[in-house]
């Protein structure tokens, strides 16, 4: 069914980008020039102290190719609390989890008490499967949902886009443990001065966003998952068939995040506020022009030429 017949005028936007909705909510979309995107048999994560007890999972190459307009893979991180760790992210694959696993035991050993997803995609969630038994797995509700629900045509969905024989082809499905709901967070004490907030906005990239924002002594740290992708020259990934609630959604947050803190994007290096606000700009003047398309009458081929 045409995105447009199902919301109001101002959605030409989907038009405009030729995303059809269906029963799994990923869109048909042309595949991008070279498949993969990036390859998940060459990626290398590296580890960024941020404070004594956060830290940062990126690409190797995030530094010096997210301004570059290059795709990087998938950013994770982790807190090291009192009692165990929160983990952000379990990654695609064996072999990036297993990197993401050492990471962490090169900092500490204590056991892995919550692993949190902020996207039901399976670049940020197929790992869950290797996690330690006691590991608590938290994401949104509709990201549980819909990866209960379907799970394999999900996977399907992730070899089409980043290839076969990267190793998504040995994910299985583990259900979350703790579930937020629409329009809630969940916030946890993780000791040692340690407060980590999970948000539910709703739909920002998709309906499966979560947030993260760690508060520590002196720093507060977000992770933003696909909704903030990364620097400029990257716009926002919006696949998924979305765009009005979005826009209202990645103004929230965005306010919400102060000026000197640090900021963890989905697929980019580390940066801060004036670092992601040209998703902020971008979006808001692309519903700007959408707007303008409709009220002078344009179809949505003439607003797609136009």
């Amino acid at each position: 069914m045409n995105v447009i017949n199902k919301i109001n005028r101002l959605a030409l936007f989907n038009g405009l980008l030729l995303f059809l909705c269906t029963n799994i909510t990923y869109a048909q979309f042309a595949l991008p020039a070279h498949v993969p995107i990036w390859d998940a048999n060459t990626v290398t994560l590296k580890l960024h102290k941020i404070t004594e007890t956060v830290y940062a999972v990126l690409p190797a190459t995030a530094e010096t190719e997210t301004t570059k307009g290059i795709p990087q893979a998938t950013t994770a991180g982790f807190i090291v609390g009192e009692k165990g760790i929160l983990l952000i992210e379990t990654m695609m694959t064996k072999r990036l989890y297993d990197q993401l696993y050492t990471l962490v035991r090169s900092v500490s050993q204590k056991p892995i008490l919550y692993a949190v997803n902020t996207s039901d995609h399976g670049d940020h969630c197929f790992g869950n499967y290797l996690l330690p038994k006691e590991s608590l797995i938290i994401q949104n509700e509709f990201c549980n949902e819909n990866l209960t629900r379907n799970f394999e045509s999900i996977k399907q969905f992730m070899i089409m886009l980043f290839g076969q024989g990267r190793g998504i082809e040995e994910s299985r499905l583990r259900v979350a443990d703790l579930i937020i709901p629409k329009h809630q967070n969940l916030k946890l004490d993780l000791g040692n001065g340690n407060i980590v907030d999970l948000i539910n906005t709703g739909t920002a990239q998709s309906p499966a966003d979560l947030f993260v924002k760690v508060v520590t002594k002196d720093k507060t740290i977000w992770w933003l998952g696909n909704p903030f992708i990364a620097e400029r020259p990257a716009i926002p990934w919006l696949f998924d068939g979305y765009f009005l609630e979005p826009v209202d959604n990645l103004k929230k947050i965005y306010a919400m995040i102060g000026g000197e803190d640090i900021v963890v994007p989905g697929h980019g290096h580390i940066t801060n506020k004036a670092g992601i606000k040209y998703t902020i700009d971008y979006v808001t003047a692309l519903k700007g022009h959408i707007e303008t398309a409709v009220k002078e009458g344009f179809s949505v081929e003439e607003t797609k030429k136009k």
